[in-house]
């Protein structure tokens, strides 16, 4: 009886597989395994990054496209909406931000959305700058603004918010 407490025990304790291990563990897949495991964090959050970052890009284009909104402001709206994107993610798959308790979620979202406050400031003065006064073109400048932020973004989610997830 106590070898089933203790083997039960020991499942509950080690992490299940999520979808992104099963992927690959495929047989195709299997032999960049090593490197996943090794590098999963960083993996999941420029992949979950990239979509992101497609998202902000997609919605500030057509968003540009279909309505004559400064681009100060199309940015600040395909920010609400990535961050609430990102914010579920990171905490799901890429950092497992599991809190105990509402405090702790609510310190978590707090400091995420303040952490990206900071790099829409940084996106918003870059825009200002580069397109609104010096006249560059909008789509160049939304990229490499978007690669400063995702790099900042990571810094401050891994070292900041979800800071736990790592102890």
């Amino acid at each position: 009886m106590e070898e089933v407490e203790q083997s039960a025990g020991a499942q509950s304790s080690e992490k299940r597989p999520d979808i992104f291990d099963r992927i690959m563990s495929l047989p195709v897949l299997r032999i960049f395994e090593p490197f996943y495991k090794a590098h999963k964090m960083v993996l999941l959050y420029l992949f979950f990054g990239g979509t992101a970052f497609f998202l902000n890009i997609f919605l500030f284009y057509g968003i540009a496209r279909l309505t004559p909104l400064d681009p100060l402001v199309n940015n600040v709206i395909c920010w609400v909406i990535c961050v609430l994107y990102q914010f579920w993610t990171n905490r799901t798959w890429v950092f497992d931000g599991k809190t105990n308790g509402a405090w702790e979620f609510i310190k978590q979202i707090l400091s995420f959305f303040g952490g990206r406050l900071f790099t829409l400031f940084l996106e918003e003065a870059i825009i200002a700058v580069f397109i609104t006064w010096l006249k560059l073109p909008e789509m160049p400048v939304k990229l490499a603004a978007q690669v400063v932020v995702i790099v900042l973004n990571y810094v401050i989610s891994k070292l900041f918010v979800f800071k736990k997830a790592e102890q």
